[in-house]
């Protein structure tokens, strides 16, 4: 009896760990004032790239994610261009890799930090990931 509870227990644990997607708990961000954007926009970025996170990157811990900053939305603008969008929007953010190295791209059990992820929108409309990286 002990002998298939742990197997079942073992089972258990092996599922939690294997779950698609990466992990966004307890992802640290900061309140930052904007003259740009309301921090309701920020928000909206930010739980955009969560999602994104937790659909896409399996075997990746997201542990920051915060807004980049007004000053670098101008190095930026050509991205809004580029997909027929009014606004862009930046993000950074840190995050941990297990020793899958994610989708093999990463370098296992790592950590990348100032990770740009950007985001467009047309006004109103919601956020959309159109790339990332350094």
């Amino acid at each position: 009896m002990k002998k298939y509870l742990y197997t079942v227990l073992l089972f258990i644990i092996v599922i939690g760990l294997c779950s698609c997607g990466g992990t966004v708990k307890n992802v640290n961000t900061h309140e930052v004032n904007s003259a740009v954007y309301t921090q309701e926009d920020i928000l909206s970025a930010i739980d955009e790239i969560k999602s994104e996170f937790k659909r896409n990157w399996s075997g990746c811990k997201l542990t920051e994610i915060y807004y980049a900053g007004d000053d670098i939305i101008k190095d930026f603008e050509d991205w809004a261009d580029r997909n027929d969008a009014d606004e862009v929007i930046v993000l950074l953010s840190s995050f941990d890799v297990d020793s899958s190295g994610g989708d093999g791209s990463l370098n296992p059990n790592s950590t990348y930090d100032n990770w740009n992820w950007i985001l467009v929108r047309n006004t109103g409309d919601k956020w959309r990931h159109v790339d990332h990286g350094y």
